[in-house]
């Protein structure tokens, strides 16, 4: 029986090892675009996806403040940073999945899944990309501890469609496009050729995943008759769990969607937030 894509989502979820996570990311985005193309798309259907997704032995998930902090000047810092990146990307393999798995009960168009299923693809080959950087320099993802925190987006906007575009495209990977050019830099200076290519595919494909956030949260804003900008700036405050912090890449938020009116005014803490 033919699986739904919401179904193909949780298995995705449910396989723990990173580069067998995203062969099958991969299969299923061909499977869904075969299906969009001869003109009889899969069945999104519903699911219960896990709260949190599978993961493999290594690494090693720490408080952010217990992760070591190393030089991007040396060796080792290098490769920290990469391995870092690694773990974003795997990360936001599994946050489009879940988009999709956990949000099948609301009525959106083919399109909606096209763009996260496209962007599910597109992290698991950024994945791959991170791993063979880190491989060819003599480590491998799972070798250095990671950040324990990078699911926590996830489970706070569990049943908030809202909330979930708006902290996760439109927040976090929005950041993305802030610091990249600056790790593109580091590795240009070290003469690292592999990793600098690597990161200009990220860069330029992640603003595409930012802008299906903008895209989408302001098309259910439209369907509800809401106001996008506040509700923006009341769901960031409710979800995200500190201030934005320039510099911003205003240019690559621009062309994905985002205004500055957007984020400049979640650089402050409101008086009632203040400790």
């Amino acid at each position: 029986m033919t699986q739904t894509l919401t179904q193909m989502a949780v298995e995705v979820l449910t396989t723990a090892d990173g580069r067998e996570k995203t062969a099958l990311s991969h299969r299923h985005a061909a499977s869904w675009r075969a299906s969009r193309e001869a003109g009889a798309p899969i069945p999104i259907g519903e699911a219960s996806p896990p709260l949190r997704p599978a993961r493999p032995d290594q690494p090693e998930l720490r408080n952010p403040r217990e992760v070591p902090r190393r030089r991007p000047g040396t060796p080792e810092g290098r490769i920290a940073l990469l391995h870092a990146v690694a773990h974003i990307e795997l990360n936001a393999v599994d946050l489009h999945w879940d988009l999709i798995a956990r949000f099948g009960h609301v009525p959106m168009p083919l399109g909606f899944h096209d763009d996260w299923v496209q962007a599910a693809d597109e992290e698991s080959k950024h994945f791959n990309l991170m791993c063979d950087c880190l491989e060819a320099l003599g480590s491998h993802y799972g070798a250095l501890p990671a950040h324990a925190g990078m699911w926590r987006a996830a489970e706070d906007t569990v049943d908030d469609l809202f909330g979930r575009l708006a902290v996760v495209p439109m927040v976090l990977e929005a950041r993305g496009l802030d610091v990249t050019p600056g790790m593109i830099e580091i590795f240009r200076k070290a003469d690292v050729p592999q990793a600098i290519a690597a990161l200009e595919v990220i860069y330029g494909e992640e603003v595409g995943h930012v802008a299906y956030g903008s895209k989408w949260f302001h098309f259910l804003c439209g369907r509800e008759g809401r106001d996008p900008k506040p509700l923006f700036h009341d769901l960031v405050r409710q979800y995200f769990h500190g201030v934005l912090k320039p510099p911003f890449n205003e240019e690559k938020r621009a062309e994905a969607g985002i205004p500055p009116d957007f984020y400049w005014p979640l650089t402050e803490r409101l008086e009632e937030d203040a400790p």
